[in-house]
């Protein structure tokens, strides 16, 4: 007969439950702006619904982009090791304003972050067994930048090494 495909009910939250909802959403860790708007629409709330609740949300300390991109940054690149390059893009991809941005990457010092590189480059140096020289700095530059590190900076420290 007809290939029959199953109806999906999704249950429409009401305005009240899906502020409960988001609340503790929110509460549990940091959200952007864009990722609490998507849930709230997920819940089959109105554009207009949303609109309030997230202004609500904002009100009451819940929710603070840049707050969020503080906890974002400083998360990036002490947990994964990122660098301010990629952060900086995931933070843009996210939503976030410039302001918001630079405020976040203002979390990571500078020090740190230069320990961390160098960490990163004298493990990818002991991790790779090419033998010429040329092509072994080029491995592990490759691999700093693209965790998102300043290619000016991976090239300066790896010409230090020499």
């Amino acid at each position: 007969m007809f290939d029959e495909q199953p109806i999906s009910k999704k249950i429409r939250l009401s305005a009240a439950v899906a502020y409960g909802k988001i609340q503790h959403y929110c509460a549990y860790q940091e959200r952007s702006h864009r990722e609490v708007k998507n849930k709230l629409f997920g819940y089959g709330l109105y554009a207009s619904e949303v609109d309030e609740l997230i202004s609500k949300l904002i009100e009451e300390g819940f929710l603070n982009e840049e707050r969020f991109a503080k906890a974002f940054a400083g998360g990036k690149f002490r947990i994964k090791k990122w660098g301010r390059l990629k952060i900086k893009q995931e933070l843009e991809m996210l939503g976030l304003t410039k302001r918001c941005v630079t405020i976040g990457l203002k979390e990571i010092d500078q020090s740190d972050y230069n320990k961390v590189l160098k960490a990163l480059i004298k493990k990818k140096s002991s991790q790779t067994f090419e033998t010429n020289p040329f092509k072994r700095k080029n491995i592990i530059a490759r691999f700093v930048i693209s965790k998102g590190y300043e290619s000016e900076l991976v090239w300066g420290i790896l010409k230090e090494d020499e």
